[in-house]
C-alpha cells in the first residue's frame, strides 16, 4: 500500500475528535512524522506516519 501522498498545507479530517472538539487538522510538517495543527484550538501535534495514516477520514488539498 503506498503512502498517502499529504503536502504541507492540506487538511485531514481525522476519525477520532480533539479534546476540543474539533477533527480538522492543518499539515505542517511531513515525512516520516508528521505536524498538524488543530484549526479549532491551534494546538500543535506530532504523529508517526502509521498513525496519521489510520486515522485520516478525509484530505483537503490545499488551494
Amino acid at each position: 500500500m503506498p503512502p498517502l501522498a499529504l503536502k504541507i498545507g492540506d487538511i485531514v479530517e481525522l476519525k477520532k475528535k480533539h479534546p476540543c472538539g474539533g477533527n480538522r487538522f492543518t499539515v505542517m510538517r511531513t515525512g516520516m512524522d508528521f505536524r498538524i495543527k488543530c484549526e479549532t484550538c491551534g494546538t500543535q501535534i506530532w504523529l508517526g506516519r502509521p498513525d496519521l495514516e489510520k486515522s485520516v477520514k478525509k484530505i483537503i488539498p490545499k488551494e
